[in-house]
């Protein structure tokens, strides 16, 4: 596809990056027949081709509108489209370009500015875990649509981290909004490597990846956020604190997953962190991908806690997004998990399809995401499993918001197996 940059983004890294995505476009379509809100919508531009051609014309020269800012708004950033393209087109960068140059141009509602601002300081401030236990407390004053993302309290299950000191260290983050509402998955993860002889490390400064200012328009807060973990992580990966380097930073969170392995190109231009990062994003493994290569080592941890063959509930397997199409990780946990003798099965039909979560998209876009959230469901339930589970708390928050069934984290799943009696 050829693109006629407009005279204000010639010679710039934006205009450049946009230029060398557009040249692989074909126009041929493919990438519509897995877009979850063109299934929903049917308009051409609510598919991946018709918001690439919106952003091609800003590019252009085109002024773009408050419909622009819309039919871009809309996108899940699910990555569905980069999986299906013959072209290898890298749609979410290119997304993240459009969107940017958009909203520089259109201002936005103050109603809008306002909820972004909400979101972005709100769910990664310090206060969020008590606003959210208050919200936990009060929970029939809550609005609805805040309401559905409160979890129930934790047990005390979810506070028991092991304390032994053990060979293999890693990191893990820990996240901004998973401490507070679901603290049991950090605490089931640093279980699980425990019983395989890793020890799990955090970074007490670090916080979020960096993705939910980066999704909500502000750039250099993203940005920030990504300098301040890699500052707080570098000394555990140099060995600086004392017992040598760290052997991999382990994401339980595969939204967090994808942020963490983009710092090495984002931060590419800034001299001060350019190398720092793509070490950082090397390091970086989603935990169904560090464990892969364990399943002997977990197989033995399991029959040690004699739970080799229990009766263990049957699984339904909703892969996240950010997992099969932003990571390419695709099938790692449903063999990971049979290999250890569960049943875990995946939707025959809509598996590649997005759950309608995408960060704090539910929020924003609230009908679309509940309509892709019932799709979901819909799928899974032939399956007749006793559980749902997943790999990334957006997807389990929002699932969860729709069923009675339990929806949990895979590695939840995995920790009380192999917890002895």
């Amino acid at each position: 596809m050829q693109t006629r940059l407009a005279p204000e983004f010639l010679n710039t890294a934006a205009g450049e990056a946009a230029e060398a995505i557009l040249r692989r476009c074909v126009h041929c379509g493919f990438c519509t027949a897995t877009c979850p809100t063109y299934q929903l919508l049917g308009d051409e531009l609510d598919g991946p081709r018709g918001r690439i051609y919106l952003i091609k014309q800003v590019l252009e020269g085109a002024e773009p509108t408050r419909a622009t800012q819309a039919h871009l708004d809309r996108c899940l950033t699910c990555r569905n489209c980069e999986s299906t393209c013959p072209s290898g087109v890298q749609y979410g960068q290119l997304l993240e370009i459009g969107r940017e140059i958009v909203d520089r141009k259109v201002p936005r509602p103050a109603t809008e500015r306002a909820a972004h601002w909400l979101l972005r300081e709100g769910l990664t401030s310090p206060v969020f875990p008590a606003a959210a236990k208050l919200g936990q407390a009060l929970r029939p004053l809550v609005p609805a649509a805040l309401r559905e993302k409160l979890p129930p309290k934790a047990g005390p299950r979810a506070h028991q981290w092991p304390t032994r000191t053990q060979p293999r260290r890693m990191l893990m983050l820990m996240g901004c909004v998973q401490p507070a509402l679901m603290p049991n998955i950090n605490a089931a993860t640093a279980r699980v490597l425990d019983a395989i002889g890793i020890q799990t490390l955090v970074a007490d400064d670090a916080g979020c990846c960096g993705a939910i200012r980066a999704h909500l328009h502000d750039e250099a807060g993203g940005l920030d956020d990504m300098r301040r973990n890699i500052d707080a992580w570098w000394p555990l990966v140099e060995g600086l604190a004392g017992a040598g380097p760290v052997e991999a930073l382990v994401m339980n969170a595969s939204g967090c997953g994808v942020m963490v392995k983009d710092y090495g190109r984002l931060l590419v231009h800034d001299p001060a962190y350019a190398e720092r990062a793509a070490r950082i994003s090397a390091l970086c493994k989603d935990v169904s991908e560090l464990l892969t290569p364990e399943v002997s080592a977990l197989q033995q941890a399991l029959e040690r806690a004699q739970a080799a063959s229990p009766q263990r509930p049957r699984l339904a397997y909703h892969p996240p997004c950010t997992l099969q199409h932003g990571q390419q990780l695709k099938g790692g946990v449903e063999a990971l998990m049979r290999a250890l003798g569960f049943d875990i099965q995946v939707s025959r039909t809509e598996s590649h399809l997005c759950c309608g979560s995408a960060g704090t998209y539910s929020l924003l876009q609230p009908q679309l995401a509940h309509q892709l959230r019932d799709r979901k469901l819909a799928a899974l339930a032939p399956l007749q499993a006793d559980c749902t589970v997943s790999g990334n708390i957006g997807c389990i928050q929002h699932l969860q918001s729709g069923t009675t069934q339990p929806v949990r984290h895979w590695v939840e799943v995995l920790d009380e197996a192999l917890s002895p009696g």
